[in-house]
């Protein structure tokens, strides 16, 4: 059964006005008893009726979400996730719409985000590189009354509201201390990304370095190599760097491109001998961990990615606040022996 605010007034002790008005987000309640609320709710999973809320006041929220297109399977993964919660939506009296732009492009980003009719929205969720030309078109939205996610990748230097999407500094350091444990002998290590400009890759490297620098002196982290969403190079970097340096012993992938990626491995011949490490359970990294052509991948539940970012922007679109253990997205490690 569905846990109910009976239950959170019993869990945390409280009277059902005090949850109601924490719910609520009214005032009168001490910040003590509404922390301690608030963790009810998140060890009970107790999810609220937005239906019955938003059509006691009649609102309907309009959305939009700025994906990059092209061949990337976890944004597949992610808009197939987007696109199954919005079906359950429509009692929330919600309507969605998916904007894609190409990949890489800050300029097709602010092309797409000034297309964005205010009127006819009310909030923004947006997966892009943080660029000044994205934080001016940002800026704009926020200036015409709409609220604004970051989706995945951060935009901390934009005027968002909210970043919905795991802590990609904790996910660095994830990495960097699997690859530390998988490769004790030390050596050196090529991370590949397809930006850095994706404050997402520039977050992980931060951790990566920080973990090896201070745990793994044995390591010597390489230059990111960037790929700029081009298979060809991702190739030929790896490739390269695979049958030149015979010290390697990891690559750490941080964004996309592990198609060609693990395609350049195989080919140098030396995969078996590499700890490969990337992020996202995708239909590419489920097969390399079956085959043992990567050691581990570091994930993220596209779905409660989905469902977090469309609580969040109508939270925002409300003034009303977030439920912050409800809305944490989890690091999740992945290997052969604990495929889903």
């Amino acid at each position: 059964m569905r846990p109910t605010v009976h239950d959170i007034a019993k869990e945390a002790g409280v009277s059902l006005a005090t949850v109601d008005r924490v719910l609520n987000a009214r005032p009168g309640v001490r910040e003590k008893t509404i922390a301690r609320v608030q963790e009810a709710v998140a060890r009970l999973g107790y999810v609220r009726d937005a239906a019955a809320a938003n059509l006691a006041r009649g609102r309907f929220y309009r959305l939009a979400f700025v994906l990059p297109e092209g061949p990337n399977q976890f944004v597949e993964t992610l808009r197939a996730a987007l696109l199954e919660a919005c079906a359950t939506q429509v009692a929330d009296r919600a309507s969605v719409k998916v904007v894609t732009t190409p990949a890489q492009d800050p300029h097709a980003v602010v092309r797409a985000l000034r297309a964005l009719n205010p009127r006819r929205l009310d909030g923004v969720a947006i997966m892009a590189p943080e660029t000044p030309q994205v934080r001016d078109a940002v800026a704009r939205l926020k200036e015409e009354g709409l609220a604004v996610v970051a989706l995945v990748s951060d935009l901390p230097n934009a005027p968002r509201d909210r970043f919905v999407g795991i802590d990609n500094v904790a996910a660095g350091r994830t990495a960097a201390l699997l690859t530390g444990r998988f490769a004790p002998q030390g050596g050196e290590v090529l991370v590949v990304t397809n930006s850095l400009r994706s404050r997402d890759s520039l977050d992980r490297r931060l951790g990566f370095d920080q973990v090896t620098a201070t745990d793994f002196p044995k390591l010597s982290v390489l230059p990111t190599a960037e790929s700029y969403d081009d298979p060809a190079r991702m190739e030929a970097v790896a490739f390269e760097a695979a049958m030149s340096r015979p010290k390697l012993v990891g690559v750490y992938s941080m964004g996309s491109g592990n198609t060609p990626l693990l395609r350049a491995l195989r080919r140098s011949g030396r995969l078996d001998e590499l700890v490969v490490i990337g992020h996202e359970l995708t239909p590419v990294t489920r097969r390399a961990l079956i085959e043992n052509e990567m050691a581990a991948v570091i994930s993220q539940d596209v779905g409660h990615l989905a469902r977090s970012a469309l609580r969040v922007l109508r939270a925002a679109c409300d003034a009303a606040p977030v439920f912050e253990a409800q809305e944490r997205i989890r690091i999740e490690i992945v290997l052969r022996e604990n495929l889903p």
